[in-house]
């Protein structure tokens, strides 16, 4: 997806930069001119970087359609007000995820299902390491998180197999996962990070610090925490990711892979 991030504050600026260090390909970027003229990240930006000094509803004007999605970096009052003269319908309107300034919501606002908005707010979140925002009919009926523990170098193939299995020895449907959850060291994996794409599930990233304050009831392995820090992964990782999770599959352990389900919103 070709897209634009949109900041107009220091802070706001700062966020993009996290943003587009991580994601690929490298987007565009649009930065407020009075926004970085002392900060001196400004000068080491290559690539697609303009500083603008017009209105943000003139930018808009126009990049709107120039791009498959739009980031912006703000209050998503001011998103709503500035693409409000350009929105059609959700077929033909891009993307448009709203971050605040210091990054700690993403929000799929605009053609969320069939202009790829939610899989990208997940993918912003996931770098971010926060939560997405998806207020999508479709979306909120899927309440199955499935957590992924794996070796380094694991093949995308090996993860689809463990993930399908696991959900068949669960009587889960397919049509039932929201996502797929792991923790912050395989962020980078790219067997996990294919399986993802390949399965149009997105992927969150939990941090070694939420898991390890998990109270959550989950399996332990001396292994694991003598080699990362943590007791667990697929486990906590699945029930982390969601709200109201409970353990509907327990630790499974294919070649390479172990994965756990979780089922949001459990009634007890």
């Amino acid at each position: 997806m070709n897209i634009a991030i949109i900041a107009i504050t220091e802070h706001g600026f700062q966020t993009a930069l996290r943003i587009r260090s991580s994601y690929e390909p490298v987007p565009a970027l649009y930065i407020l001119k009075t926004a970085v003229e002392k900060n001196f990240f400004a000068e080491n930006l290559t690539g697609r970087v303009t500083l603008f000094s017009e209105s943000l509803p003139k930018l808009t004007d126009v990049i709107f359609k120039q791009f498959d999605g739009l980031v912006f970096v703000m209050a998503s009052g001011i998103v709503v007000r500035v693409i409000a003269p350009h929105i059609k319908d959700k077929y033909t309107d891009p993307a448009i995820v709203a971050v605040d300034d210091v990054g700690r919501f993403v929000i799929s606002l605009l053609s969320g299902h069939e202009g790829g908005a939610n899989i990208l707010t997940h993918k912003i979140a996931a770098i971010l390491r926060t939560d997405a925002v998806i207020t999508t009919g479709t979306e909120a009926q899927k309440d199955i998180i499935i957590g992924i523990g794996c070796k380094k170098g694991i093949p995308s193939e090996n993860v689809k197999e463990s993930i399908l299995h696991a959900i068949q020895k669960a009587n889960i449907k397919f049509e039932q996962i929201r996502l797929l959850s792991t923790i912050d060291i395989k962020s980078n994996e790219q067997g996990l990070i294919q399986a993802s794409e390949e399965l149009g599930l997105p992927l969150r990233i939990v941090s070694r610090q939420e898991i390890a304050t998990c109270v959550k009831s989950h399996s332990k392995s001396e292994f694991v925490n003598e080699k990362i820090g943590v007791w667990g992964v697929c486990e906590p990782a699945a029930l982390i990711a969601g709200r109201k999770t409970k353990l509907i599959l327990k630790k499974q352990k294919y070649p390479g892979v172990t994965i756990a389900v979780a089922r949001e919103n459990f009634m007890w």
